[in-house]
């Protein structure tokens, strides 16, 4: 629950606090403006100044520095990650946690920028490619880069712990997935071996994501990146996938089901919204396709989006003795997380 002025306000309507309490309770509150990451304006500066500076070293990065040279490139890199240390150091020293973490964050990223001078340096890069490809196409020798991204992204993470850091960790793990498999598969454009790698790259992700959930349960969330890059690539993968079989359509609908009765459960959108994706595509395929001149069919489907929704309703009516008794039957850390995302 969001926590505001006109909240306090009711508290005081319904005499649960003083209006003095609430003066104090609210000076409180905005004596830790920086305590984590809210929708505000000073907040939204702090994250639109650093994607700029996070972009313009990484996604926007133009031709024009490899006129620097591969020693040129690998030291200014090292520059501004000192500087990136250096500023979050301070902020941090300061209580200023967000834009901390979005310096952290920004010397990460600088990671990629770094081995590709040092690898054009020692005369191991491929003349063919430029670092600014490193964000528009798929190539297996981008690999070194994201290694060391991910090495130094896991010292910075236990060093530091800001959860905003993830972005960078799980954007890499991502573009690993990719750039293995063209690795596997030597190159050439065998999407089928792509979609396959990039599916279990991406469960594997996921699983990731739900053990540091369960080990940050009681803190900040460290694993919102983890999980939205997780899913990318595992419904990337697994909607890529081509088959003629209609079995085979079928178990990708309930996947995607799964993924939206996982996603209510731990409060995560990404499986709801990602998921709901999924089945609009297999009705899709149904209406189009299989049922293609069948007027049963939309009647079909319209009455089953009705029982859905009286499902609702009556989940509404009785969701919290279902909750209640479900979670009773769960082990004490799963209890505990949901009660924290639901809370």
């Amino acid at each position: 629950m969001k926590i505001n002025r006109k909240k306090l306000q009711e508290a005081v309507n319904r005499e649960i606090l003083s209006v003095e309490q609430a003066d104090r309770l609210w000076q409180f509150f905005e004596s830790h403006p920086t305590a984590g990451p809210r929708f505000d304006f000073t907040h939204v500066l702090y994250y639109l100044g650093g994607l700029t500076a996070i972009g313009a070293m990484s996604v926007f990065m133009t031709l024009g520095w490899e006129s620097f040279g591969g020693w040129g490139i690998f030291l200014i890199s090292m520059a501004y990650g000192v500087v990136g240390v250096l500023l979050a150091n301070m902020f941090r020293g300061k209580g200023y946690h967000v834009p901390a973490g979005i310096c952290v964050t920004f010397t990460v990223a600088m990671v990629p920028l770094a081995i590709f001078g040092l690898q054009q340096a020692m005369g191991w890069w491929p003349e063919s490619t430029h670092y600014r490809d490193y964000h528009r196409y798929v190539r297996y020798h981008w690999l070194y880069m994201e290694l060391a991204t991910l090495a130094v992204g896991a010292v910075m993470a236990y060093l530091y712990r800001y959860p905003f850091l993830q972005l960078v960790i799980a954007g890499t793990l991502w573009y690993l997935s990719m750039d293995v498999a063209a690795m596997i598969a030597g190159g050439r454009p065998d999407w089928q071996l792509r979609a396959n790698v990039s599916m279990w790259f991406g469960f594997a992700t996921i699983l990731l994501a739900i053990y540091v959930d369960f080990r940050s349960r009681k803190s900040a969330d460290y694993s919102f990146w983890l999980y939205l890059f997780g899913v990318l690539a595992f419904w990337g993968g697994m909607t890529s996938l081509d088959s003629d079989s209609e079995v085979s359509r079928f178990i990708y609908f309930s996947i995607n089901l799964l993924m939206i009765g996982f996603g209510v459960m731990l409060s995560r959108r990404v499986f709801v919204i990602f998921g709901g994706i999924g089945c609009a595509l297999y009705w899709g395929h149904l209406a189009f396709s299989v049922f293609k001149e069948s007027w049963l069919f939309p009647i079909a489907l319209a009455t089953i989006g009705f029982v859905i929704i009286y499902l609702g309703v009556l989940w509404q009516k009785n969701e919290r003795a279902f909750t209640a008794r479900m979670r009773s039957r769960l082990p004490e850390a799963m209890r505990e997380l949901l009660d924290k995302r639901s809370g």
